[in-house]
């Protein structure tokens, strides 16, 4: 008997746009402020997406956000974020996103977010910080 392959997960974009402050150490996800693909580019202001899973518990979502070109405190260029974490429940919610923080004109542009599982793309938004 063949052994049967995981089923692709189930993936949809809750809400994407502009949000309330994240406690990163938190369970809550952040509130949805306004659903768009423009943000003022202010101290302080929270954007990205969330993402629900279906079907997809045990597995590793793989995530990179994009970004305008800035310096880290060396001065050298910083790499796009990335990271990958493992799905814990059915359904599971997800925060993809950042904080604008100063200097904010080196941060305004477009920032990308991206979801993957297995190399596969599953959510993608680009959200423009102006």
């Amino acid at each position: 008997m063949k052994k049967s392959k995981k089923s692709p997960p189930k993936v949809l974009i809750r809400s994407y746009g502009r949000y309330t402050t994240w406690d990163r150490e938190s369970k809550t996800l952040p509130e949805l402020v306004d659903l768009t693909y423009e943000v003022k580019a202010e101290i302080g202001v929270e954007f990205g997406m969330i993402v629900e899973f279906e079907q997809a518990k045990g597995r590793f979502i793989d995530f990179t956000i994009e970004h305008p070109p800035f310096c880290d405190v060396h001065g050298d260029i910083e790499p796009p974020f990335e990271g990958t974490i493992q799905i814990r429940s059915n359904p599971y919610s997800f925060f993809l996103g950042d904080t604008i923080w100063e200097p904010i004109d080196d941060k305004r542009g477009s920032w990308t977010m991206t979801v993957s599982i297995d190399g596969q793309k599953l959510a993608t938004k680009t959200i423009l910080l102006t």
